[in-house]
């Protein structure tokens, strides 16, 4: 059996895998914050209540453990780094998770589990290279070879949201907006969830949900519609540059944005237009687990 954990900003998710990847079971807790400690027996609590519970339906463990966390632990330190849960900077808390465990634990930013789940028996079931964008509050992005995560030597491989708008207009490089990261005019502040709302709000001065945004812009509400434009353009280009220097087999998209199904009618051309080759046939597909995926994702860093 494989446990896979989703540990969130708001809520904490743990589901267990068979072994034909059929799910046995799930459970939500909210996360607690403030206490890194509190997330640590959370988790450790959310993993003996659910082996208690398999154990009950004739699935004796102890099972497996991957967990999908916001940001990744130091290959240098052993600590973790970059959550936006901050609570878990700086602190082991990969060694801690063992201990209160007693076995090891396999952890992955949750956009590599998000590739990684997508790439096993999602969207990009097969593929060797998988490259798995998440459009959402924030940007980001996972990478997936023949199913397991790549990470790279610093633990920040598919940190796409953290790097500048390709090709960028005048008007775009003067209305570059600073990241919470400290950098202007990352990704994220242009191809999120949030950086399309804010977008909008800057061109029309109303503020919209970007549900709404996208229902005037299908409307033909001229406003909404220009925004959504500029919005396929410049994840057309962030993409593109992904094509240019991965060239992966198949682009899996997840994050609210994502489900903008106009968006996967318009992004081959607008994609196409900056890859140097003389056609670009690359599938772009939406996460076929959804919301599901980073945690599926998470029971899959085990392998199959």
């Amino acid at each position: 059996m494989r446990l896979g954990v989703d540990l969130g900003g708001t809520k904490t998710e743990i589901i267990a895998l068979g072994e034909d990847g059929g799910e046995i079971l799930r459970r939500r807790i909210e996360t607690p914050r403030g206490s890194y400690r509190g997330i640590v027996d959370a988790l450790g609590a959310l993993v003996k209540r659910a082996e208690a519970e398999l154990a009950g339906l004739g699935h004796a463990g102890p099972h497996s453990v991957g967990i999908g966390m916001p940001g990744a632990i130091s290959p240098f330190t052993g600590l973790a780094m970059n959550a936006n849960s901050t609570e878990i900077n700086g602190m082991p808390f990969k060694a801690d998770l063992e201990a209160l465990l007693g076995r090891e634990v396999r952890l992955a930013n949750d956009a590599n589990c998000l590739a990684v789940s997508e790439a096993v028996d999602g969207a990009a079931a097969g593929a060797k290279l998988v490259f798995a964008g998440i459009l959402g509050t924030g940007c980001g992005a996972g990478i997936a070879i023949n199913g397991v995560s790549w990470e790279g030597q610093h633990r920040i491989a598919g940190e796409w949201g953290h790097n500048p708008l390709p090709w960028p207009s005048v008007e775009e490089v003067t209305g570059a907006q600073t990241c919470f990261c400290g950098q202007r005019g990352c990704l994220e502040t242009w191809v999120s969830g949030t950086g399309f709302r804010q977008d909008f709000e800057r061109a029309t001065g109303r503020a919209l949900h970007g549900r709404a945004i996208i229902a005037e812009a299908l409307a033909g509400e001229s406003e909404a519609a220009a925004a959504f434009d500029r919005y396929v353009s410049r994840l057309g280009r962030a993409l593109a540059h992904v094509a240019n220097l991965m060239d992966p087999d198949v682009i899996v998209l997840g994050g609210g944005m994502s489900n903008v199904a106009a968006l996967y009618e318009r992004l081959p051309a607008a994609i196409a237009r900056y890859v140097f080759s003389d056609r670009f046939v690359t599938p772009i597909r939406p996460a076929l687990h959804g919301d599901s995926s980073g945690v599926r994702g998470a029971a899959w860093l085990w392998g199959r």
